[in-house]
This record gives structure tokens, C-alpha cells and sequence, in this order.
């Protein structure tokens, strides 16, 4: 025996695709990164006694520590006993820069400003070697700036 189908009239409910659209775009907007921190710059100042603030400060210079290298499977690798870091990087008021730009940018960034006025911040890691720094304190003389070290007072335990 054979019966008849009823065709079956099937709407899709909009009103829940809706809510689930809905919930999707919360979703991601929610877990999106807001910060990229591929170029977080890691930098632990030089300690001193008599350190003195900063003022009319525009211009930052920021060499941190470098990388850390990576092996195949994605784990730090060890050098005595801490990881190993790649070059140290250089930022020009916090954006990645080469060595070869820092003069032009220090020296468009500093422009017409009266000598009080032509102060660069120079952040420099305290592991950081002097052929790495020597040459960035050069530029940025070489560019008309007056170059302030950023140092940690040191504070007796």
C-alpha cells in the first residue's frame, strides 16, 4: 500500500539565525586582539644613584633586550642558564625603526625646537653592549639632540 506524501513546508526561523549572528560578531569582537604583542618592547633600565627627571621630553629612543630565539619545536633556547636572545631592537617613540632611519627621524621629529626643547630619551636595556648603544647616542647627536639616559634610582633592600 502506498500512501501520499505531504510536501512539508519548512520555513527557516529567521529570528534565531538572527540571534546567532548576533552572538557571533559579540563573539569575536570580544576575543579580537586589541593589541598586537609581536612588538612589545622589553627593556629593564640601568640602575644609579642621583637620578634627576626629565622634562620637555618629545622624542623617545628605545633599545630592548631582542627576542628570544626559538628551536623547532617552539621552545626558548637555553644559554647559561636564560634564554637566548636574539639583536636587541631599536624604536623611534615606540614604532620599530632600522638604525640607518634613526637620524632622519630624530632630526624631523626634533625640527625648529630651541636647543631646551631638542631633548631625546634614550631607554637603553641594562644588558645592552656598548657597540650596540655607542652608535644610536652618535645618530642621534648627529641629528641636533641632546640625548637624557633613563636610569632606575637605586633604593637600598
Amino acid at each position: 500500500m502506498k500512501f501520499k506524501r505531504r510536501p512539508l513546508e519548512v520555513t527557516a526561523p529567521y529570528v534565531s539565525m538572527a540571534d546567532i549572528a548576533f552572538n557571533l560578531v559579540l563573539f569575536f569582537l570580544i576575543m579580537a586582539k586589541t593589541q598586537d604583542d609581536s612588538n612589545r618592547i622589553e627593556w629593564d633600565p640601568a640602575r644609579s644613584t642621583g637620578a634627576q627627571p626629565v622634562k620637555n621630553a618629545k622624542v623617545t629612543v628605545t633599545v630592548d633586550k631582542g627576542q628570544v630565539i626559538l628551536d623547532q619545536n617552539g621552545k626558548p633556547t637555553m644559554k647559561d642558564g636564560k634564554p637566548e636572545r636574539g639583536e636587541p631592537r631599536l624604536y623611534f617613540n615606540g614604532q620599530q625603526v632600522g638604525m640607518r632611519d634613526l637620524t632622519e627621524k630624530v632630526a624631523a621629529a626634533l625640527g625648529d625646537k630651541p636647543p631646551t626643547e631638542r631633548i631625546v630619551v634614550l631607554k637603553i636595556h641594562n644588558e645592552t653592549l656598548a657597540s650596540t648603544f655607542e652608535p644610536i647616542m652618535e645618530a642621534v647627536s648627529q641629528a641636533g639632540g641632546e640625548v637624557v639616559h633613563v636610569i632606575e634610582e637605586e633604593r637600598p633592600n
